[in-house]
This record gives C-alpha cells, sequence and structure tokens, in this order.
C-alpha cells in the first residue's frame, strides 16, 4: 500500500477513535471498541499511579533548578486553552521585572533527522543535542513545523520571553539558566512532568468539558485520575459563560479544598490577515457568508463563536488536532469556498502558523486572534503573580 493511502487510513482511524471516545460514534462495533479501550484505559490508571507513588516515595526523584519553577498543565487531553494563559502568565511575570523562559516539549514539531542522529551518536559519542531555541527574546529563530504550534505562537507574541523546545525539560531548564540568565521558568504543558519540581502548579479545566466520560486515557481524556485535582495550587476554569457551576466547583473543593478558583473566558480581539497584514474589528464578521477550518482538540467553541458574532457559517472542515495542512488539501478547501461563493476564509491562530507562506489564497483567509480574560479571582491571579516574584511562603509539594 503506497504510503499516502497508509497515512491516510491512519488518519481515519485516528478520526474514529476520538469519535468513539466522545460518544459520536454508535453502534455495536463502536461498542465494542469502547470496550476495548476501557480495558486498555484500566492498564494506564495503574501505571499512572505507580509512577507518581515511585515519585512521592522517592525511589524517582524530581531535579530543583535553584529558580522559580511554575507549571502549567491539565488532567485532560487538549482543548483546555493552555496556550493564552501561557501567554497572560509569561507576560505578566515579565512586566514585573522577571527573566522568564517557557520550557515546552514541542508537540508534532519536527524531529531529528536519522543523518543527524546517526552523526552525533557515532561521531560525537552520543552527546545529546542541545534544547531547540524557538525565541532567544529578541528573535523568533524557528518555524512552527521545526518547534511546534504552540511554541511558535508563544515566540511571536511575547517579545523578551525566551521560548525552548526539548522533551527533557529538566535539561533545557539548566540551559535557559545558563544561557540567557532566567530566574523563572514556565513548564508548559506540565503537569504530568513530575522530573522537574513547581512552586506553583497552574491546573485549566475546561469549563465546557470538564473531564470528559470521567475515564482515562485511551477510554476517554483524562490522563490522570479526577482526585488528582488535590496537586494544584490554582485552579483556573477556561471557557468560562461567568455563569457559576456549582457542581464542578464543589468537585474540585472535594479534591482540593479551600484551592482558589480563577475564572477566564478566552475573548475574540481581532482577525488578522493570514500571511499578510489586513486587520479586521471581530464586528466584521457580521452577516458575511464564510466558511471556517481549524485541526484543533475542540473546533466547536470556535465554530458557535463566529456563529454568535452573526456570520453566516456556510462551510466548515475541521482536521485532527495539529494537523499539518499540505497543498492539496488548501486547495480543496479554497475550492469547495468559491463554488459556495464565500466572501473569505476564516481559522485559529494555532492554524494559521501551519500554512505555507508561498500559497496563494483565492479569496482572504483570516484567524481569530484570542485573548485571556479573567472574570472572576482578579485577585488570585495576581497573588499567584506575585508569590513568584517575591515568594515568601515555602514551595508547594507536588507529590
Amino acid at each position: 500500500m503506497p504510503f499516502f493511502q497508509l497515512k491516510k487510513k491512519f488518519t481515519q482511524f485516528e478520526q474514529y477513535s476520538i469519535d468513539v471516545i466522545f460518544g459520536r460514534r454508535k453502534g455495536k462495533r463502536a461498542a465494542l471498541y469502547k470496550f476495548f479501550l476501557w480495558l486498555n484505559s484500566l492498564l494506564f490508571s495503574q501505571i499512572i499511579q505507580l509512577r507518581l507513588w515511585l515519585y512521592s516515595v522517592r525511589i524517582l526523584q524530581d531535579r530543583p533548578l535553584g529558580c522559580l519553577v511554575v507549571v502549567v498543565g491539565n488532567l485532560t487531553v487538549g482543548g483546555t486553552g493552555k496556550t493564552p494563559v501561557v501567554e497572560r502568565f509569561a507576560r505578566s511575570l515579565a512586566e514585573r521585572g522577571r527573566k522568564v523562559a517557557i520550557l515546552s516539549r514541542g508537540y508534532k514539531s519536527k524531529r531529528e533527522s536519522i543523518i543527524k542522529r546517526f552523526w552525533r551518536i557515532i561521531v560525537k559519542g552520543g552527546q545529546p543535542p542541545p534544547p531547540k531555541v524557538v525565541s532567544n527574546g529578541r528573535s523568533v529563530l524557528l518555524d512552527s513545523e521545526q518547534s511546534g504550534d504552540e511554541p511558535y505562537m508563544l515566540a511571536q507574541n511575547l517579545p523578551g520571553v525566551i521560548v525552548l523546545v526539548d522533551k527533557n525539560r529538566v535539561k533545557s531548564g539548566y540551559y535557559a539558566i545558563r544561557k540567557y540568565g532566567c530566574d523563572t521558568l514556565i513548564l508548559d504543558d506540565g503537569f504530568q512532568y513530575l522530573p522537574l519540581k513547581g512552586r506553583l502548579n497552574l491546573l485549566l479545566v475546561d469549563k465546557t468539558n470538564p473531564f470528559g466520560n470521567g475515564s482515562l486515557l485511551p477510554r476517554g481524556i483524562l490522563r490522570e485520575p479526577i482526585k488528582h485535582l488535590k496537586r494544584a495550587s490554582y485552579v483556573f476554569l477556561t471557557k468560562s459563560d461567568g455563569k457559576k457551576d456549582p457542581e464542578l466547583e464543589a468537585l474540585i473543593q472535594k479534591h482540593n479544598p479551600g484551592v482558589d478558583i480563577i475564572e477566564c473566558a478566552h475573548r475574540p480581539q481581532y482577525l488578522q490577515e493570514v500571511n499578510g497584514f489586513e486587520r479586521k474589528d471581530v464586528a466584521f464578521l457580521k452577516g458575511k457568508r464564510i466558511g471556517a477550518f481549524s485541526g484543533i482538540a475542540a473546533p466547536e467553541g470556535f465554530e458557535e463563536f463566529l456563529r454568535q458574532q452573526g456570520a453566516q457559517l456556510l462551510y466548515t472542515r475541521r482536521f485532527l488536532d495539529h494537523y499539518r495542512f499540505d497543498r492539496e488539501d488548501l486547495l480543496h478547501i479554497f475550492g469547495q469556498a468559491k463554488e459556495a461563493g464565500l466572501e473569505f476564509l476564516v481559522t485559529t491562530e494555532k492554524d494559521a502558523v501551519r500554512i505555507s507562506e508561498t500559497f496563494d489564497f483565492p479569496i482572504p483567509l483570516y484567524y481569530l486572534r484570542l485573548e485571556i480574560k479573567i472574570l472572576s479571582g482578579v485577585a488570585d491571579f495576581e497573588e499567584a503573580v506575585s508569590r513568584i516574584c517575591f515568594p515568601t511562603r515555602e514551595p508547594i509539594s507536588v507529590d
């Protein structure tokens, strides 16, 4: 079977699995597959519990780096709106005089080639490569393919902040301290990265879908059991509509009594032309015949927002999270958009960084810029920032 056909079938299977997890597929085959995934989730749960126990009894040990470490993460896979929170936190810290580095694993970034790996192992004695420097605080040095979507976005939006990519974030933390003199490290998507201990653990919970079906991977979307809410220093409820959810808050307080809960919403700021300079107010969407495409974990919220702004959303196309669009994908999308007589297309900022700068758009394409707005718990947010900049308390354990 040709490689492109094999890739297509794997993508279809991956999409089918996601649909089963989220309850979008019905029937006997889906029910059987759910049972298979449930059995695997039992095994996954035991592995997670064992790993945490090994760290709690110090058989496996974390590595203190001698500077402030802030962990931002979640209990679930994808879709909590983590990147805008990381950006907001990094900007707030930098404005208060901290020398900040963001440490990311660079999910789906381009890996080291086999030839380079062979050269490093044979010729250089297996010395591991240094972390990828996405931004040195002055310039963005890598593209999204080399660094990953989120690190590239953060590097573009945070001048003055160092952005590093490496699976070994202890190594990249040391590098940030030695090379750039950083005194504050933000561990992006680091709630499950136990080798590096944080002073503060900021846990994000998507208010629209807090814990999925309550099952662990691969049957559900949980990376850890819900009871591990107890490891959070602060809980951020993201994608909030401003209305209280007593049941969710009671669940959080049950597992982490007295924890501060900060509610925030992802507010749209403007529409930015992709590969161009034109910027439009969000009100520009009203009454327009448009289409939308995205490769994100939770596309429903993005599409619904466009409708709420009065746009006539006549065409949608969804891809897997972090999907890298090729020329054929874009030709197909824009071809259908032209046939439907659409005025322009809209995508997300995360998707925009994966679109080739050389592609010639037949109709305009914009991305939607989002920023975090704190709806409640502003004092708690400011306290969290102050505790990092002016620490007066003992470090909080992540055990």
